[in-house]
């Protein structure tokens, strides 16, 4: 999970929340954005590289059919196609040693799916 300043200018990465099950994982979420004045919900749809939508996106789309349930903040889907590997070229850009785990990618994808947003809002 990635989170912007107030401004909406520098998204950066937030936390990761391991998935334990629908309700756990609303709740992490709904919490995160009450605490945090949430005021748009940016959701990366993991496309495959033609384009389509498989089995994949369609759990996010259920997934975020529940969480609307819960919030309204509005959501927005984002193609996050390749979003991991330049994640990963980030990280090995800046830093020659491994990352110790793979969750540090995706809190790096998170980041830039949220920082591509932004900079399109703008």
């Amino acid at each position: 999970m990635a989170l912007s300043d107030p401004r909406g200018i520098l998204a950066s990465p937030f936390t990761i929340i391991n998935c334990r099950g629908k309700e756990s994982d609303t709740e992490a979420i709904t919490s995160i954005i009450n605490q945090h004045d949430v005021k748009q919900i940016v959701v990366g749809l993991p496309r495959s590289m033609d384009g389509s939508l498989g089995n994949q996106a369609e759990k996010v789309m259920a997934f975020v059919q529940e969480l609307r349930n819960h919030t309204e903040v509005p959501v927005e889907f984002r193609d996050e196609r390749l979003t991991t590997v330049s994640a990963r070229r980030l990280m090995q850009s800046v830093n020659t040693r491994k990352p110790k785990k793979k969750v540090r990618h995706d809190a790096i994808a998170a980041a830039l799916i949220l920082q591509g947003y932004l900079d399109e809002a703008r």
